[in-house]
């Protein structure tokens, strides 16, 4: 949800949209209106807006059906809940249903506004980060943290990615990257996979992990780096 992100408002009330829509474009917001659970779902699923403000009377319909909607439909983005009705069994059953935040009406702007943000900085912060590795420059990064591989490091790491979920045996990984040399022997896998576990601890940092598994061998596991360009950290 960045000022270049739309926000869904979701109210039977047109002068209550308008009003919410004029203010968040004060604050650099697009927004998509929808006065019914029917015309909101069909946005969410052709314009997949940042966050939805969404009302729990509808008229005759239930915003907290519609929250469960959407996220039976898979929506996860945030959604906080407009309600005149403040007991805690309310504000309770907002978040139950799967709203994000719960304010009561009447509310500041401003902590609307406030909060909004707060699901920003959240929501942000669970979306994995793309992961790549740069076999030329030898990276491995996620956009926050950069790991600089030794070339046996690198080629060690490109083929478990390049056969991610697939066991991989200490044999077979020392005939593709070591076999050539002539000097070493297989035990030399285990030695730089020690190595790369140490530099890319904790690894599940970048969504993967390389499990040994008795017996058989190695395998990548978890969401495997892309391979692409990086620049060298400075």
């Amino acid at each position: 949800m960045t000022n270049a992100t739309s926000i869904l408002i979701v109210d039977d009330d047109p002068e209550i949209t308008s009003a919410l829509a004029r203010g968040l474009a004060l604050h650099g917001y697009a927004t998509l209106v929808a006065h019914r659970t029917e015309t909101a779902l069909d946005h969410l699923r052709r314009a997949l807006p940042g966050a939805a403000i969404v009302d729990v009377m509808l008229g005759g319909e239930s915003g907290l059906d519609l929250v469960r909607a959407l996220r039976a439909e898979g929506h996860g983005l945030p959604v906080v809940m407009l309600s005149a009705l403040s007991d805690v069994e309310d504000r309770a059953a907002g978040l139950e249903a799967g709203a994000d935040d719960y304010i009561v009406k009447p509310f500041s702007f401003d902590e609307l506004v406030a909060r909004l943000k707060v699901q920003e900085r959240r929501s942000e912060a669970a979306r994995p980060r793309p992961v790549l590795l740069d076999p030329a420059r030898r990276l491995l990064s996620d956009g926050r943290r950069e790991v600089a591989l030794t070339d046996r490091e690198c080629a060690l790491l490109c083929h478990l990615v390049d056969h991610a979920g697939t066991v991989q045996s200490r044999g077979a990984i020392f005939d593709a990257l070591w076999a050539s040399d002539g000097s070493s022997a297989e035990n030399v896998v285990d030695v730089y996979l020690g190595y790369l576990r140490r530099k890319l601890a904790p690894m599940e940092d970048f969504g993967f992990d390389i499990k040994t598994l008795r017996g058989r061998g190695f395998v990548l596991e978890g969401r495997a780096p892309g391979y692409g360009r990086l620049s060298i950290a400075t």
